[in-house]
């Protein structure tokens, strides 16, 4: 039997290449079916299928599968710890520094270079969402609704739910990948971590409120973050900017260019908020908030994959979810592209930066790039 040690610290040696979100998938699979031999390539596949049916970051969702599969519970939350870990060491120091540092000329001038370069990278997400939808009239519709629900200034959760609705009026049929059928006899523990969720949430409930306002709203973010980790951006943004007011725009954006330039899902961002709403407590607080009601979900659909696999409101669910988030994807782009002053400079980097993305640049090129152009420009 594999050991969790080992478990563990293969994951975090994966961990801090873990650039790219998604495209880490296929490192996933060398590393478990090629490399060590945890999994045969067929179960490993099921485990995709189900962390692309569910809310949360799709690349931490798979590890966590690949540890449950491996040791149960405990081997999915060792490894699904041991992967993030090192997103979450890097974004404190540069948290940090960040709160120190951002004020001097230099780095304001870097970081207005990177904000440039979030736009860029936010509009890719949103025609990633977009890309595949493109050719169907009622997906393109439910994008448009959620789009124009966000601009009328409608609570994002609310929004979900009513493209969840409509998806059910509107779609009349779908398919998933098969997944597996059996059980691990992993309820039980799932009850647990629900039971040690809300005592978490309570004693902080009771402790400050501050703590506790900040963990439900991360927990809402990944409730609802259908499509991976760029989907918890708009719902960030509306939680953390718009409703509570705790940060601006602008340093949101820097949350998210310091997000891209670490490993890990760019939900990682949750850490940096906490980190200068509440110091290094608040950083655990987010980062646990944020990660751990996908946890659980992984684990509870990787119980019962078998019967929702063929669930139609499931399935009509998903493509309206999914559809709805190229909405507000692109509803957060306009919207962080309206905090830039913009000029023929910013605007010839902005493109430039779209275009290598689209054309499958690694993101740590073109955010090195936006940092070289500062020194020039900014």
């Amino acid at each position: 039997m594999i050991k969790m040690s080992v478990l563990f610290f293969s994951f975090v040696k994966l961990g801090f290449t873990a650039f790219g979100g998604p495209a880490m998938i296929p490192y996933i699979k060398a590393l478990s079916v090629k490399e060590k031999k945890w999994l045969d390539s067929k179960t490993f596949d099921e485990g995709v299928a189900i962390a692309q049916a569910i809310p949360g970051a799709t690349a931490m969702q798979v590890v966590a599968y690949v540890g449950m599969k491996k040791r149960g519970l405990l081997g999915g939350l060792v490894s699904y710890i041991g992967f993030g870990i090192p997103a979450f060491i890097l974004m404190l120091i540069l948290s940090f520094l960040y709160e120190k540092t951002h004020s001097i000329s230099i780095v304001l001038s870097i970081f207005n270079a990177l904000q440039i370069i979030v736009v860029s990278i936010v509009a890719f997400a949103t025609v990633s969402f977009i890309k595949p939808i493109h050719r169907s009239a009622k997906e393109l519709f439910v994008a448009f609704f959620a789009f124009i629900f966000f601009t009328l200034r409608v609570n994002p959760f609310l929004i979900i739910l009513l493209c969840f609705l409509l998806s059910q009026i509107i779609f009349k049929e779908g398919n998933l990948p098969q997944s597996p059928s059996s059980r691990s006899g992993n309820l039980k523990g799932l009850f647990i971590l629900i039971f040690l969720l809300f005592v978490f949430l309570l004693c902080l409930f009771l402790l400050d409120n501050t703590l506790f306002t900040l963990a439900i709203s991360m927990v809402k973010i990944d409730i609802f973050a259908f499509g991976g980790g760029y989907a918890s951006l708009p719902l960030m943004l509306h939680e953390i900017v718009d409703r509570l007011g705790w940060i601006d725009y602008k340093t949101f954006m820097d949350g998210i260019a310091l997000g891209q330039v670490t490993p890990g899902p760019i939900v990682i961002t949750a850490t940096f908020v906490g980190y200068l709403i509440k110091g290094f407590i608040g950083a655990i607080v987010a980062t646990v908030a944020v990660f751990s009601p996908s946890f659980l979900m992984m684990l509870f659909a990787s119980e019962i994959s078998s019967k929702i696999n063929n669930w139609q409101i499931f399935i009509r669910g998903k493509r309206g979810l999914l559809s709805s988030f190229a909405g507000l994807l692109l509803f957060a782009t306009l919207k962080f592209a309206g905090n830039i002053d913009w000029n023929l400079i910013k605007f010839l980097m902005s493109t430039l930066c779209f275009i290598a993305l689209l054309k499958n640049v690694n993101i740590i090129y073109v955010v090195s790039f936006g940092v070289i152009i500062s020194f020039f420009f900014f």
